[in-house]
């Protein structure tokens, strides 16, 4: 190889050390300082490039994958694209069990990486044989030769995100970060980097968002896992109707629930006002923000990094569709007219 070539030895090499990003127009209203973790600029544009990258080297090390192993995971898309792409680098199969939930966008990139999919109906309970994590463990019981990533009971899940987004957001913000607001979905992301955060400053403040129609932050406050809360909501890769080991409930403070329509409608507002394409747990995160914002949760000289997990390009059937979110009542007297309408010349 020239020497002289200043180039990477595959995308792989491009994950982590994402930017942090100051919000300036969606947080002028607000008290304090804003900073978003752009997980976008990741190659497989999310934060979960991370675990999935790390999970399977792992597992190269430990002699589990050899050549001709088959990766199966549970997703609701944006882990499956990441260990499709990694799959595709390493030379082995992918094949993913998906929530029905999941946007046409993330279904279609996923075949589109060589994955094999299977799409599971997502408002059925955790062990229904139909579920996605049912028909992944059938399905790694049937592959012979195959490892099952597993990401909400693999606490290397957690351990990814200690090793690199911690330590990346302690160092971006000079050690002055008073608080860390995520989604929390398998728990992996929120629960390694606020390990790590907590460890240099007990004193920051970790908040998980949850949505409603999940267990999650009910569960944190009494220990009691209630079906009672569960129905189906349309937020993807936040919340859960089960309780995840990769969720480390004793480094977050706190939980706090938003809606759909609301998170919808933040996303949609970051991307206009901040030119950044989140995608809907992004707005999910900014709507926590905004609620966390009016109980007076921050102070003027609070430094508050929310993490931004993926791309909007992933919801353009979702979220920043206006026939989708006509169609489940998002557009009100409030929203009706907000969105730019496209001109034909003829």
């Amino acid at each position: 190889m020239d020497s002289k070539i200043n180039a990477y030895n595959s995308i792989l090499d491009l994950i982590g050390n994402t930017p942090l990003v100051k919000l300036n127009r969606i947080a002028a209203p607000l008290t304090g300082n804003f900073y978003a973790k752009v997980e976008a600029f990741n190659p497989g544009h999310s934060s979960k490039d991370r675990i999935a990258s790390f999970i399977i080297d792992e597992a190269e090390k430990k002699g589990i994958l050899v050549p001709g192993s088959t990766i199966i995971e549970t997703t609701s898309g944006n882990t499956g694209f990441s260990i499709a792409m990694v799959s595709i680098i390493k030379g082995y199969e992918c094949i993913l069990a998906v929530s029905s939930k999941s946007s046409k966008d993330k279904i279609d990139m996923l075949r589109s990486m060589g994955a094999k999919v299977y799409v599971c109906p997502a408002h059925v309970s955790a062990d229904d044989p139909r579920s996605y994590y049912q028909v992944a463990k059938r399905l790694h019981a049937e592959t012979k030769g195959s490892i099952y990533i597993n990401q909400y009971f693999n606490s290397l899940n957690m351990e990814a995100h200690y090793r690199t987004t911690g330590p990346e957001i302690w160092k971006q913000t000079a050690g002055e970060i008073t608080h860390l607001i995520a989604c929390s979905g398998t728990g992996g992301t929120i629960s390694g980097t606020a390990r790590y955060l907590k460890e240099q400053n007990p004193n920051i403040r970790i908040i998980g968002v949850d949505a409603y129609g999940s267990v999650l932050k009910k569960f944190h406050e009494t220990g009691e896992l209630d079906h009672d809360e569960i129905y189906p909501y349309r937020i993807e890769g936040l919340g859960k109707n089960l309780i995840p080991d990769a969720t480390d409930f004793e480094v977050i403070d706190e939980f706090i629930k938003v809606t759909d329509e609301e998170s919808a409608h933040t996303a949609r507002e970051i991307s206009c006002s901040e030119g950044i394409f989140v995608g809907y747990t992004s707005g999910a995160v900014m709507q926590a923000v905004k609620q966390l914002n009016e109980r007076g949760e921050f102070k003027k000289d609070s430094k508050v990094v929310l993490v931004f997990p993926d791309h909007g390009s992933r919801y353009m059937s979702k979220i920043y569709n206006d026939q989708w979110m006509n169609d489940q009542g998002f557009f009100d007297n409030e929203h009706v007219g907000e969105e730019q309408e496209i001109q034909y010349v003829k």
